[in-house]
């Protein structure tokens, strides 16, 4: 755990409002990028993103203070925003992916690597991307979204998802094929290259 980890957690075991006060200005802003890629929506991301801090803070009251010391603050709301989107995947009837919708938040993948949105340098492209991403099965569109634009690391993916590091990495490494290839499809000419290019160069 790092130091401001380990600062956070502290503040959470000592006073739980003041600690989760902190928790929400340093993490809101990385649960809220997962959502909006999940959902395609910003609406639906700031929703969902309200249900998991409330559930977060309710989870969290019923902690001791050792427990609160214990967690990777992190990976552990990652955990409750997936399954906040699940339920809600769930429960209602999804609503078509609007590129309008998510103009305004398209910011840099936060992966040091060259992420996919750095490549969609016009409003239509950044839509194009959501609507792929959209697409994707659950668990490798997770995977994608965790790594790529929350920037988590492999160990930190599969601690939220509650599997092996192999898996989450079949996952990523799957869902960046079906997001080259949804892309491609999807392009001008309707049809992937002859010679699908290598993995890393559906990041640059």
């Amino acid at each position: 755990m790092d130091e401001l980890a380990e600062q956070l957690t502290e503040r959470l075991a000592v006073d739980l409002d003041d600690g989760f006060t902190e928790l929400v200005r340093i993490h809101a802003t990385a649960v809220r990028a997962f959502l909006l890629r999940v959902t395609g929506s910003a609406a639906e991301a700031d929703d969902l993103g309200q249900d998991t801090f409330l559930r977060a803070y309710t989870a969290l009251q019923g902690y001791s203070p050792e427990r609160r010391r214990a967690l990777h603050p992190r990976a552990w709301l990652m955990t409750i925003a997936a399954n906040v989107w699940r339920n809600h995947v769930r429960t209602n009837v999804r609503h078509p992916v609007s590129a309008t919708a998510v103009e305004d938040t398209c910011e840099s993948w936060p992966d040091q690597r060259p992420g996919p949105e750095e490549r969609a340098a016009t409003a239509e492209e950044r839509g194009r991307l959501v609507s792929a991403l959209t697409q994707l099965p659950a668990k490798p569109r997770v995977a994608v979204v965790l790594r790529h634009v929350v920037g988590m690391s492999y160990g930190e993916i599969a601690e939220a998802q509650g599997c092996p590091v192999g898996t989450v990495k079949a996952q990523v490494s799957r869902g960046l094929g079906s997001l080259r290839q949804l892309l491609a499809d999807d392009g001008p000419d309707n049809r992937p290259s002859k010679d699908p290019p290598r993995r890393e160069e559906v990041l640059k």
